[in-house]
């Protein structure tokens, strides 16, 4: 089981995506978390700015398919795409997520 993180600039935009993917059948659930700041160095400059974290739940199999289909469908030209494995969780959980 993969948990996917990806930023949004907005919870319009992280909530249309999120029920793309999970209609697509590329992730089993997402979630949202509304309200966050980030701090970063984009082209020499530093940067503020107010984004949402959409976490999606997948299986390995489907990340490629994943990820592809949030850059098609998102604002930014370099959108933050992380997964990371799970190593422990409810088996009956992770079953059906990955079922």
């Amino acid at each position: 089981m993969l948990l996917v993180y990806i930023t949004f600039p907005s919870r319009k935009e992280a909530e249309r995506i999120g029920r793309i993917l999970v209609e697509e059948k590329l992730a089993r659930c997402v979630n949202i978390i509304p309200h966050m700041k980030a701090i970063f160095l984009w082209e020499g400059k530093l940067e503020n700015a107010r984004e949402c974290v959409l976490l999606a739940k997948t299986s390995e199999g489907k990340y490629v398919k994943l990820e592809r289909r949030v850059k098609q469908l998102h604002s930014y030209d370099l959108p933050c795409i992380a997964a990371l494995k799970v190593v422990k969780g409810s088996k009956e959980f992770i079953e059906w997520i990955e079922g």
